[in-house]
This record gives C-alpha cells, structure tokens and sequence, in this order.
C-alpha cells in the first residue's frame, strides 16, 4: 500500500444546519514536512471536533483510497484530491475488500491496527456535496479507521508495510454488517465477534442482530 499524502485539520466552521454553524475537522491541509510524529489519539496537528463521534484510541488515523477517485468523479462530477474526505492517509493499492478489520500495517515507526470502517455522517454532505454520505453508505467506499499500537514518527509519503492479515471480516464486510438491511446473519455475527473490531462498531452490529432477533 503506498501513502500518497498526509493530511491534518483543526476544527473550523464548515457549514450550518438550522442556522447554527457546525465545527469540524474534516476539512484538512496537506502536511508538507517528510516526517510527521503519530501519537495514540491522533497525528501531530490533527483535532476533532466532537470527541463523542470522532477520534478517540479506535479512530485515531483515517485512511482513504484514490483507487476510489474514479467513481466519484464518474457518479457526482466531484473532483477528487488528497483529504477530499477528510482523510488523515490518502492511499493506493488497498480497498475495503483487501484491509481487514485487525489487518497491522508499519508506518515508519508507528504501528497501525485497522480498528472500523468510517460511518459517514452529515459533515461529509456539508464539506463536499449533500448526498455524499448517501453515497458512501450504498457503495461502501467507506475507508477505515486505525488505532494506534505503538506511537513514533512515520513519513508523509512512500510505502505503509502490511505486517499482518487478518483471516476475519474485511472492512467491508464490517460496514455492510452496521449500515446494510439484507446482510447474512451469520456475516453480522463474524463482524461482531471480530477481536479487533472496535467497540463502539460492535454495538452497532450487535444492535442489528437484537433486532433481527
């Protein structure tokens, strides 16, 4: 998998819903340093707006891939570029299909655990076209999330080494088992008995299969 760009953000106004400016984070700049320190929560420079929804130990680095770029630009004409999505890493060579959830990548001398995909909300249509968290959900180009397992300085470019593979569920399998109606009942219980899987993800599947009893 190659890192194409880093990208950091700190809260600003990216919009409004009834009048009321919205705070957040997603709209990022390009970091232009070679080397950029990964902390537990976040990456040097990086904040969250909402600390209830975003960021926290299970959603410290975001990763996004430009293999998706086409299909945005074909289906809603939007121009795709690094952080279009708020990414913190925007990569190439991995997608949802191949990244399982617990997948360890090596981030120079960070390691990097894939903790949950991205459940899109509505500061996504605020920052980039309304009906793109629609989108993302149907699709499932979703990215995912890390945590991280050991702190250190990582490039801002080149290569992230996978480390391990994961046998389990793959991110996409994770983000259908949470947002999709008509998922086999035994793919949500493979989600949510996946060790790695986030918690706060884990209660989103769980509510699903209490539902469908």
């Amino acid at each position: 998998m190659r890192l194409l760009a880093t990208s950091v953000g700190r809260p600003r106004v990216v919009g409004s819903v009834d009048g009321q400016p919205v705070l957040s984070g997603i709209l990022k700049h390009l970091v232009t340093d070679e080397t950029i320190f990964v902390a537990s929560t976040n990456i040097a420079g990086d904040e969250q707006a909402d600390l209830t929804v975003h960021g926290g130990l299970d959603k410290a680095v975001y990763l996004y891939p430009a293999d998706h770029w086409p299909w945005w630009e074909r289906e809603l004409g939007i121009a795709c570029k690094p952080n279009s999505f708020g990414e913190n890493l925007t990569v190439e060579g991995a997608d949802e299909d191949s990244v399982c959830i617990g997948d360890r990548f090596a981030w120079g001398d960070a390691i990097l655990e894939v903790s949950q995909p991205r459940g899109p909300c509505y500061k996504l249509g605020l920052a980039l076209r309304e009906d793109a968290p629609m989108r993302m959900v149907m699709s499932a180009r979703c990215g995912w999330y890390c945590r991280v397992l050991q702190e250190g300085t990582a490039p801002t470019s080149g290569a992230i080494t996978r480390m391990s593979t994961n046998v389990g569920p793959t991110t996409r399998d994770a983000f259908v088992a949470a947002y999709h109606p008509r998922v086999p009942r035994a793919l949500r219980e493979a989600v949510h008995a996946a060790p790695a899987l986030a918690e706060a993800w884990k209660y989103a599947v769980g509510k699903r299969l209490h539902l469908e009893g």
